[in-house]
């Protein structure tokens, strides 16, 4: 079954390289993925797929079922969304919409998301179980997934692969990590709320600014010294805004940031911690505040079992000298991790690095992929999903 999901896929190249291509030079912003979509729909139904449009408002849904006698349902997760990018490539095939660029690499996702379909449709009535395609809206705003939850698509779903490129990965290898491999994100907005007076006479007053600085001083040195280091944690102030006139003293300073964990049971216990140090630092200088502290996404911790499936099916399709197992995860946060609290899932890196070429990170304008990764993601997550049913 190797050899011919190998040899469909090769079949395919050209075909799928055409539709990565319409995929970059038609970007569009999350939640607007109406014209992706409409083009993910028509390929899916051109394979005989059944589809559902509109999931999860700007999603699309595919449902391919063999005629074998394995209940098991396995969903396939890629996401369509670009970024509010100017594109500097200079590619012929360059985003046409000023502004919006795939600079993550989700027109690859998406396309890859395709081709297996297009590759386990060929295979028809031999599939032992049902596979549903999950094209998702709105990755990079963590918000598409709860969308696609939302409308049901995680309904009798067993199991959930996933699959994001990784810009410092050699294209042909794939990355296998155990474990965590994305962290939660959550927001934090605080205000200082002092007393404004005259800047020459800053004792007659409470300094807002000067606060605010005390206390993003303190969060920043306070981890280094109360969290376990073995633990990570990454707290960035990414704004902040505050005071009217250079010789006003402020009396109100607003900080927004984001804050990074890879373990649950330190995510539950951040906004205790930091609201206590906030409190503190006011409390001492006679300020007051306000903290609002939203949960984002949590992290994506693989699955065992299906990270030890995806392994296997990559060795056994590339060779292990072609399969990276990753001794650390990324800070970056992925909404994929909703799935999870539904079904047991994996995810797994796609390298898109080029060779005598620079390479340059996600979310960069000049960020571009090695387009031979497109067969190595489709024929692994292929072969995964035929694996599955008999794992």
């Amino acid at each position: 079954m190797l050899a011919e999901i190998k040899d469909i896929a090769s079949t395919l190249a050209p075909r799928l390289i055409e539709i990565r291509r319409h995929f970059h030079s038609h970007p569009e912003l999350s939640g607007q993925e109406y014209q992706t979509a409409a083009y993910v729909a028509g390929v899916l139904s051109s394979c005989g797929i059944h589809v559902r449009e509109g999931v999860g408002k700007t999603g699309v849904v595919g449902e391919l079922s063999g005629e074998g006698t394995d209940s098991r349902l396995l969903a396939i997760r890629t996401d369509m969304d670009a970024l509010p990018i100017e594109e500097g490539t200079g590619l012929q095939f360059a985003s046409r919409n000023k502004g919006v660029m795939h600079a993550c690499g989700h027109d690859l996702h998406a396309t890859v998301g395709l081709g297996t379909a297009m590759v386990l449709a060929q295979l028809g009535e031999k599939l032992p179980g049902t596979v549903r395609f999950l094209f998702q809206p709105a990755e990079e705003i963590a918000q598409g997934a709860q969308w696609m939850v939302e409308d049901g698509v995680m309904e009798n779903v067993s199991a959930i692969l996933g699959v994001h490129v990784f810009p410092s990965i050699p294209a042909g290898l794939v990355g296998i990590r155990h474990g965590a491999l994305t962290a939660a994100a959550d927001d934090i907005e605080i205000f200082i709320i002092g007393e404004s007076g005259h800047g020459a006479r800053p004792h007659e007053a409470i300094d807002a600014i000067w606060i605010a600085a005390q206390v993003i001083t303190t969060l920043q040195q306070a981890i280094s010294r109360t969290q376990n280091p073995l633990r990570p944690v990454v707290l960035t102030i990414g704004q902040i805004s505050g005071g009217r006139a250079p010789n006003v003293i402020a009396d109100r300073v607003r900080l927004v940031g984001t804050v990074r964990s890879l373990h649950p049971e330190t995510s539950a216990g951040l906004p205790d911690w930091i609201e206590g140090i906030v409190a503190n630092v006011c409390s001492a200088y006679g300020a007051r505040y306000e903290l609002n502290y939203k949960r984002g996404v949590p992290s994506v911790q693989n699955d065992p079992a299906l990270t030890q499936l995806v392994g296997e099916a990559a060795e056994e399709a590339w060779g292990s000298d072609r399969v990276l197992i990753l001794t650390e995860p990324s800070l970056g946060a992925e909404d994929f991790s909703l799935y999870l609290q539904y079904a047991p899932g994996m995810m797994f890196r796609l390298g898109v690095a080029g060779k005598d070429r620079l390479n340059y990170p996600l979310h960069h304008p000049l960020f571009d992929v090695d387009e031979s990764a497109i067969v190595t993601g489709v024929v692994t997550l292929a072969y995964a999903a035929w694996k599955y049913w008999g794992f």
